[in-house]
Parts: structure tokens; sequence; C-alpha cells
């Protein structure tokens, strides 16, 4: 555990030291983020984030392997191969955010993109060779499994870049969703995955001093669509491949808000006949704020509702059989429900009224 530990402060305290010269980086180059009609903040951010939790969570991670090869922790060679292909397919990410962040892609250029980096972890053998669930126990993917691991990379990937709407929201899920995929990782001994969650965790909270609302610095595509990546890719060599029945069911749950999210918005557009890559301001976040409540206050229902969701993502580890089904489902539709009814829920309550910042 004291490794886990070591990098978790290691990505958390290099993230604070680069993040501000992340910032003068995104001045100089000209990625800021200026006000738009379509936007929430009223003035221009700098959004190089992902530079610095990128460069933080590389350097963590493989002090961490080192250490792990040194003292015989248990990670075999095939693991070894597969940790490779995720940082490479990291790294792309990086890059084709920073071009996003600095000039503008297209949004066909950075799905082409999120594919290709995510195929590059597929070569090297993170797969999804398997699903179990409560209802079929193990089905393999066979022939699928490249297929299905590219769509599952590139979905949690993007909706992570969709979620990141407000200071400090996708930064905090991701906080959220690592440390609960990190607990399930250990539990499961599945010593690469909980390397990979412990230096993303320490990244997103060591940024979230400086993207905390009112933030300082964004994410930017670089950051959002890393987070996203990493999320999935740690999954996939934790949780996903193990044979627990309700394997799929965790990493689903835990990021349950992002894929809720991101699944209305494409079917809110394609209903109303427009490109599902076009953007809108009818994402959970921007439906709470009509309702009344400021950012932060915005920010935190996500939170805790993201947190209902991971709490009862941990408990079902404890009940490896059908029960898991009903209970996960059960947490599932009442976080969706309170969140999306926030406005009736938390009207009264004290610490959350006030008026939009």
């Amino acid at each position: 555990m004291s490794l886990y530990l070591l990098v978790f402060l290691i990505s958390m305290f290099l993230t604070l030291l680069l993040t501000p010269v992340a910032r003068r980086l995104a001045l100089r180059f000209g990625a800021i983020d200026r006000p738009s009609r379509r936007k929430i903040h009223r003035k221009i951010i700098t959004r190089f984030g992902g530079l610095s939790i990128f460069i933080s969570f590389i350097l963590a991670v493989i002090v961490g392997l080192l250490i792990a090869k040194n003292f015989g922790v248990g990670i075999s060679s095939r693991d070894y191969r597969s940790l490779l292909g995720i940082l490479l397919g990291g790294g792309l990410i990086t890059l084709i955010g920073l071009f996003d962040d600095i000039k503008g892609l297209p949004a066909t250029v950075k799905l082409a993109g999120q594919v290709i980096a995510s195929a590059a972890a597929v070569y090297f053998g993170a797969q999804i060779f398997f699903v179990s669930t409560p209802f079929t126990r193990i089905v393999m993917l066979g022939a699928w499994a490249p297929a299905v691991t590219i769509m599952w990379m590139v979905s949690i990937t993007n909706a992570m870049n969709l979620i990141d709407g407000l200071d400090g929201l996708a930064s905090g899920i991701t906080l959220i969703a690592a440390v609960t995929l990190f607990i399930v990782a250990v539990k499961m001994g599945q010593a690469d995955s909980a390397i990979l969650l412990a230096a993303l965790a320490g990244t997103a909270l060591g940024f979230l001093r400086y993207n905390f609302f009112p933030a300082t610095v964004f994410l930017g595509d670089s950051g959002s669509l890393f987070f996203g990546f990493m999320l999935a890719s740690a999954s996939i060599v934790g949780v996903l491949k193990s044979t627990l029945v309700i394997a799929l069911i965790i990493p689903v749950a835990v990021l349950g808000i992002p894929i809720y999210d991101t699944a209305a918005a494409i079917i809110r557009r394609a209903v109303a006949g427009r490109p599902i890559f076009e953007a809108d301001k009818k994402h959970i976040h921007h439906r709470l704020l009509k309702a009344g409540f400021n950012q932060r206050q915005v920010v935190v229902i996500i939170y805790i509702a993201c947190f209902i969701l991971s709490v009862a993502a941990l408990s079902a580890t404890f009940f490896d059989n059908y029960q898991t089904l009903v209970f996960l489902s059960i947490f599932v539709v009442a976080g969706i429900l309170a969140l999306d009814f926030a406005k009736d829920i938390l009207r009264n309550i004290a610490f959350l009224n006030g008026g939009r910042k």
C-alpha cells in the first residue's frame, strides 16, 4: 500500500508544481478559452491543464513501476506490455488535445485520433477479452474483443470530455472514480491497474487546487480526454479482466453520471436532427444552473451523485451474485433521479440556496 501512496503523492505534488508552468506556456502558445454565449466563464482562462497532468502522471507511473519491478510486486510481462500500450495511447490522446487547445480540431479528427490511441493500447494487449455479468456470467468476445475495447475506450474518453463544462467538474469526477476503481483493483490484486489509478487520483487532486471554482486554468481537451482515456484503460487492465459477475457493472456505475449525460446528449441531438458532436447547453450541469444553483453548488451536487454511485459499486463487490444487479440498479436509478430533480430535492437546503455566481 505504501507503493500506491508514494505514486499518489508524487503525481499530486508534481501536478501542483507543473500546472503554473503549463499555464504560462498556454499563454505563450495561445491556448486560451475565451468567453462566449455557449460558455459559462466570463473571462479568458488558459487551457493547458492536460500538459501538467500528463507529465506528472507519466513520471509517477514510471517510478511506481520501477519500484514494483525491483520489489517483486506481482506484475507480469504481459501486464507491462499492456501498460506500455496504454501510456503510448495516453500520450497520443494528450497530443491531440493539445493541438485542439491551441488551434482547434474538427470533431471527426479528434474522434479518429481517439480510435488510433485506443487501437494502440489494444495492439499491446489492453483488451476486454470477456464480459462478466449477473445474467451471462462469462461471455468470451473472441474476434469482437478489439472492437468492443476500442468502443469502450472512445465512449468513456468522450464522456469525460463532454462533462467538462464547469470549474472542477471533470477533475472531481475523475478523482472520485479513480479512488473507487483503485480500491477495487487493490482488493482484486491488480497492481498494474492500482498504480495507474493512484497516479490518476493524485493528478486530479493536485489539479483541483487550480481548477475548482473559481478556476485559474482549465483542463482543456488535453486534460479531459486524457482523464477519460486513462479511466477507461485502467478499468480494462483492472476490474474488467476479472471474472467477478459484476465486473462490467462496476465501472459503468462509477462513471454513471458522465455516461448518462453523454447518452442523453446523443439521443437529444439525434432526435432533433442535429450532429451528435454539435455542442449545446442542455447537459446536466447546464440544467442545474438554469434551476437556480450557482457553479460551486452544481459541482457539489454532481460530486454527491457520483459518490453515491461509487459507494454502491464498492458495496456491490461484497455480493458476487444476482442480488448485486438489483442492488446496483436501485442506486443507479436513485442517483440519476436525485441529480435530475435536484431543484426540487435540494431547494430548501440552506447551504445550497443562493443565486448564481
